[in-house]
C-alpha cells in the first residue's frame, strides 16, 4: 500500500530465548562477565561471593561506561563491539565478543542483577533488572520501550565504589540452584576456564581479594600422569606444574595455527570437580575465550581412554570474517568447514596420542587401553591382575631400596602376564578333564592310583613339617592329585591296538614345562612358545572330548 511505512517490533519475549533460557553452565555465565571485562581492558576483575546473602558482586577496572554507552550498547541486543574495530582501544586486545547478545547470559543465574558503571572522572549510571518483574513484563507482551529498568541505590555498594575510579560493577542476588553448587570451585573453573588471566600479566581476576592463580590447578597437576604438547603452546600450566611427570612431555604436531595440551591423568574420577557436574574435559579455545566444552564428544573414536584425557586446544583461525560460533556461545555451528577439517584432525591425533597413552600405562604398571586389538582379552586380564598385585610391593616414598625394587618388578611385568595366563589355561583345563571323569565315573588306573597314592603321601609329610592340621584340598576326589599327563591317560587312552590317544601325547611334551610354570619359574621364549603351541592343540581336543 503505498505511503505506507514500516519496522521491526522486538518483544522481550526474544531475552528468555536469547539469553535467561540458553544459558546452562555456570561457566559460561561468568565467562560473559569477565570477557565483557576483557573487552573494556580492564586489568583487574574482582568476584565477591556472600553464600550466606546468596550473592556475588562483579568489579571491574575498565573503561566504564557512559549512560549513552549503557542504554545503546550494553542494553541494545545484538551491538557488536566489533563494529569500530577488531580490537580493543587502549591495549588491542582482541575483541572476545562478537554478537552482542552473551550480555543476556547475566539474566540467567539470578533473580535481580544490578549494573553500574562509569567512565574515569564521570558518575556512576546503570540499572537493575528484576526477573520477576521482567518476567511479568513477557506474559504482559510489553514492547522494550514500556519495562525501564529499575533504579538502584548507590548506597549499598559503598564498599565496592570507594576508589573505584573507572569500570563496571555487577551484583547478582538471590543465584539459583545450579550456579550456588559452583561457588566453592570458582577458583578451579576461572583457571580451566579463562587462561588469558593466567597467560597475560596485565589481566588478573580476583576471588575475595585473592588472585587466581594456577595453584587451583594443583589437584589435577598431581593426578596428571602423561601431557602431550601440541605444536608450541604458551601455558604455564605445563612449564610450571607438569614438570616432574614420570614420562617426559611428547612433542606431537598438528596443522598451523593449533596449539595446546592433551594430558591424562590416572584415573577418570581425578577429572571429576568434587560436588559439581563439572567435569574437566579437552576443551576448544579461541583467542582465549573458551568456545566448545569437552570437544571429543564431537570426535566419538569409542574408546575408553578418553576417559583419561583434558586438555586445552587454541585454534584462534577460527575467528576470522565469518562467524561460526552458535548463539549460546556454548558450541560452533557443527557443519562449518573449517572446523569440519579440523576436527578431522583432532580426531586422528587423539588416535595416535592413544596408542602411547596405552603404551605408557602398561610401562608404568597401570591398565592400559581395553580396545587394543592387539592383545588378547586374557592378556589384558593378566595385566590387570600383575599391577594389581605388584602395586603392593611399592616401598614408601624415601624408602633406600625404593628404585631398585621398582625395576625388579617391572623387569618381571611381561614374564608376569604370560605366566598368569597360562596359569589360568592349566587350572581350568585339568578341572574340566577331572569334572569328565567324575561325569563318566571313570575309574583310577593302577598307574594312577599309584601316582596319587604317591602324592598324598608327599602331601601329609609336608602338612606334618609345616605343623598344618587343616585340610588342604576342597575335594577330597583323589583325581585332584593327578596333573594334565595322569588325567589325560583316564580319559583319552585309546584299547590296543588302537594308536595312543591325541591328549596323552600332548600332555607328555606339556608336562616339564608345566610344572616350571607351577613353580613360578621364568621361561625361556623357546620354552612359551612351545607351551602355547601344545595348550591349543589340548585345548581342541578337551572342547571335543566334553562335546
Amino acid at each position: 500500500m503505498p505511503g505506507n511505512t514500516y519496522n521491526f517490533n522486538i518483544s522481550l519475549s526474544v531475552l528468555n530465548h536469547l539469553g535467561r533460557n540458553l544459558y546452562r553452565s555456570f561457566a559460561t555465565v561468568l565467562g560473559e562477565a569477565i570477557s565483557n571485562s576483557w573487552d573494556a581492558d580492564s586489568e583487574n576483575v574482582w568476584i565477591y561471593i556472600n553464600k550466606e546473602n546468596n550473592t556475588i558482586l562483579i568489579r571491574d577496572d575498565g573503561i566504564g561506561m557512559t549512560s549513552d554507552d549503557f542504554q545503546n550498547k550494553l542494553l541494545k541486543i545484538g551491538y557488536s563491539k566489533r563494529r569500530s574495530g577488531a580490537s580493543t582501544p587502549i591495549k588491542s586486545r582482541p575483541f572476545i565478543g562478537r554478537k552482542g547478545i552473551g550480555k543476556l547470559a547475566l539474566l540467567s543465574c539470578a533473580e535481580k542483577i544490578t549494573i553500574i558503571s562509569k567512565i574515569e572522572g564521570g558518575e556512576y549510571t546503570g540499572g537493575v533488572i528484576d526477573n520477576t518483574g521482567l518476567e511479568q513484563a513477557i506474559t504482559d507482551d510489553l514492547q522494550p520501550q514500556d519495562y525501564p529498568l529499575g533504579q538502584c541505590d548507590l548506597s549499598l555498594f559503598n564498599d565496592f565504589t570507594n576508589g573505584h575510579g573507572h569500570g563496571t560493577i555487577i551484583y547478582f542476588e538471590n543465584l539459583k540452584d545450579g550456579m550456588k553448587n559452583s561457588l566453592d570451585f570458582l577458583k578451579k573453573i576461572i583457571a580451566l576456564y579463562f587462561r588469558f588471566s593466567l597467560i597475560d600479566e596485565n589481566f588478573s581476576i580476583f576471588i575475595d581479594d585473592e588472585k587466581v592463580t594456577l595453584d587451583s590447578l594443583k589437584d589435577l597437576a598431581e593426578a596428571t600422569q602423561f601431557v602431550w604438547k601440541i605444536n608450541e603452546p604458551n601455558d604455564p600450566y605445563i612449564n610450571e606444574h607438569l614438570k616432574n611427570l614420570i614420562e617426559p612431555i611428547q612433542a606431537t604436531i598438528m596443522p598451523n595455527g593449533v596449539s595446546g595440551f592433551i594430558a591424562s591423568v590416572v584415573k577418570p574420577r581425578d577429572l571429576k570437580v568434587t560436588s559439581t557436574e563439572e567435569r574437566v574435559g579437552v576443551d576448544l579455545f579461541v583467542n582465549g575465550r573458551l568456545r566448545e566444552r569437552d570437544i571429543l564428544k564431537h570426535i566419538p573414536t569409542a574408546r575408553v581412554a578418553e576417559n583419561y584425557f583434558y586438555g586445552q586446544i587454541h585454534y584462534n583461525d577460527l575467528d576470522d570474517d565469518k562467524d561460526r560460533f552458535a548463539t549460546s556461545r556454548e558450541g560452533i555451528i557443527a557443519d562449518d568447514e573449517k572446523y569440519k577439517l579440523f576436527l578431522d584432525a583432532l580426531r586422528k591425533k587423539i588416535l595416535e596420542i592413544i596408542t602411547d597413552w596405552d603404551k605408557f600405562r602398561i610401562a608404568h604398571r597401570h591398565d592400559g587401553d581395553p580396545e587394543n586389538e592387539t592383545r588378547s582379552e586374557k592378556q589384558k586380564a593378566s595385566i590387570s591382575l600383575f599391577n594389581a598385585v605388584s602395586r603392593e610391593y611399592d616401598l614408601p616414598e624415601g624408602s633406600v631400596n625404593k628404585k631398585k625394587v621398582g625395576e625388579w618388578v617391572d623387569s618381571l611385568g611381561d614374564d608376569a602376564v604370560f605366566n598368569f595366563e597360562s596359569y589360568s589355561e592349566c587350572f581350568i583345563s585339568e578341572n574340566l578333564i577331572r569334572r569328565l571323569i567324575d561325569d563318566k565315573a571313570i575309574v583310577a588306573s593302577t598307574e594312577a592310583q599309584r601316582d596319587i597314592d604317591s602324592w598324598k603321601i608327599k602331601e601329609n609329610q609336608n602338612k606334618t613339617n609345616g605343623g598344618i592340621c587343616i585340610d588342604i584340598r576342597r575335594d577330597s576326589n583323589d583325581f585332584s592329585y593327578l596333573s594334565m599327563d595322569g588325567l589325560a591317560n583316564l580319559v583319552d587312552k585309546p584299547s590296543p591296538p588302537s594308536p595312543p590317544g591325541i591328549l596323552p601325547q600332548d600332555a607328555k611334551q606339556y608336562r616339564p614345562i608345566r610344572d616350571a610354570l607351577m613353580h613360578t619359574a621364568l621361561l625361556t621364549d623357546a620354552a612359551k612358545v612351545k607351551l602355547t603351541t601344545i595348550y591349543t592343540n589340548i585345548k581342541a581336543r578337551i572342547i571335543t572330548l566334553l562335546s
